[in-house]
């Protein structure tokens, strides 16, 4: 019985010096109320004390929440960023695939290792195709890798006929094999043609060809950027070949002329590079506008196979522009996802969507592309930029000045003023006119996938059109 009573005691004891602390503290917290304000007390009153200041945090809370609610009705919060690596590797996952084919097993091949020895001997040099190989293997915002996943991705939204024999189904991953035997030929003729693209037109009045080094550099990097052109466009044959489809190579094969056709469009400078048309060259009742237009561009409804006829939109900003790119990007994009639903034995019309979705998204990511250089409020040292990419095209109609300064390229490329072209865009409205085409595509994709099954597979693809909108 004295022992219970020492240990009272001693409890006592200790709550007394827990309430002398809390005193302590709170006569330096100016702004928290005094939760004790005697030194000491007995059991019943730190009861009383302490349910009072319970009642008091409660009051604040149910304020703060009241004012929140308030502030909230009045204010709309921002719309959440989505995150683009975020939206890439989701994709991956459903798939079962990374991005692009450039696997281990590819980049250990002989012909690949025996490329990669002869590239390092270009490091140093100002060859475009060390930026086009960064461009190929850097996974960042606008990776030339993601081209694959996208096909594969609409491929398992749209899913299979069930006469599709189990064994070309690969039930891990959702998609066919020959779907991603077809992946892996789009990515071929895609960096065949970004290659190709690479090599640099040496002449005479340019400043590499008055160096002897730098013409030595020129020249080497320009035969090996043509025998990495033309080995992987031989193997992407190749490997169309065993897709056994005949439909399949005739669509894929007409991507190679779009190609082609898209290289030989308007005017180009001494590198070959395209020139915009001269402004005032459109029909009379076609003005300027302050909008995008509605109207879509596209080959012929009944059949995509016919080749498109362009000069008929060349002095149109927007369509000179959607032309152009619908042959260089649109062309294999959008007839790789509708190959890609005909190996799973799909209806045309669905064919048809895909077709449509792939046109619209790529031309959305070009438009991102475009817009990229002219974000930052200068421009770095030794960056150029197309001269027929969007925000040129559409400064060009609302200030036709600019085109004596874009035609010194004729001469020689290096009289091209850069930073005078960029500085008078961001004064325009072209930037801002890029943004609403890009919409104008996204949305339009978006739309277009609303007539896929709703799966993970489409929900992957609305992630990667919001994520970049956000880029």
């Amino acid at each position: 019985m004295q022992s219970s009573k020492i240990l009272v005691s001693n409890w006592r004891k200790s709550i007394q010096v827990q309430v002398n602390r809390n005193l302590a503290i709170n006569r330096h917290l100016k702004s928290s109320p005094v939760l004790f304000t005697n030194k000491t007390f007995t059991f019943e009153q730190q009861q009383e004390a302490l349910s009072s200041s319970q009642q008091q945090t409660q009051k604040r809370w149910s304020t703060t929440v009241a004012i929140n609610n308030t502030s909230s009705n009045s204010v709309k919060p921002s719309p959440p960023k989505h995150d683009w690596d975020r939206a890439v590797s989701e994709a991956e996952r459903i798939v079962g695939y990374p991005t692009s084919f450039l696997s281990l097993r590819w980049l250990l091949s002989d012909e690949i290792a025996n490329v990669a020895l002869y590239l390092r001997k270009l490091v140093g040099s100002s060859h475009p195709l060390l930026k086009t190989a960064k461009g190929l293997l850097y996974n960042g915002k606008n990776t030339m890798q993601a081209w694959g996943l996208i096909v594969l991705l609409i491929s398992k939204a749209a899913g299979h006929a069930p006469s599709v024999p189990d064994m070309e189904q690969d039930k891990s991953a959702g998609v066919l094999h020959s779907q991603r035997g077809l992946v892996e030929v789009t990515e071929m003729i895609r960096i065949s043609h970004l290659i190709h693209n690479s090599l640099v037109n040496l002449q005479r009045s340019t400043k590499a060809s008055q160096d002897s080094s730098s013409y030595d550099d020129m020249t080497f990097g320009n035969k090996i950027g043509l025998l990495i052109g033309d080995y992987l466009l031989s193997h992407s044959s190749a490997e169309m070949a065993n897709l056994r489809n005949q439909v399949v190579v005739e669509i894929i094969s007409s991507t190679v002329r779009d190609f082609s056709e898209s290289e030989f469009i308007g005017e180009r400078d001494e590198q070959n590079n395209p020139l915009p048309s001269r402004p005032g060259t459109k029909p009379l009742q076609q003005q300027t506008s302050k909008t995008i237009s509605t109207t879509d561009i596209d080959f012929c409804r009944e059949d995509v196979l016919k080749p498109m006829n362009i000069n008929k939109y060349l002095g149109d900003p927007e369509k000179e522009w959607e032309a152009r790119n619908i042959l260089n990007v649109g062309s294999l994009l959008g007839k790789s996802c509708s190959a890609s639903l005909l190996l799973a034995q799909q209806s045309e019309e669905l064919q048809k969507k895909a077709y449509l979705f792939g046109k619209h998204l790529s031309l959305a990511w070009q438009a991102c592309i475009d817009a990229e250089p002219f974000q930052l409020s200068s421009l770095p040292y030794d960056t150029t930029f197309s001269l027929v990419s969007a925000p040129v095209l559409f400064h060009l109609e609302y200030d036709p000045k600019l085109y004596d300064e874009i035609e010194k390229g004729k001469v020689c490329v290096d009289n091209v003023d850069y930073n005078k072209i960029h500085q008078a865009i961001l004064q325009g409205p072209g930037l801002e006119k890029t943004k609403q085409l890009q919409r104008k595509h996204t949305t339009a994709a978006l739309k277009v996938l609303e007539s896929f099954p709703n799966n993970d597979a489409r929900k992957a693809l609305e992630n990667i059109i919001l994520a970049m909108q956000d880029l």
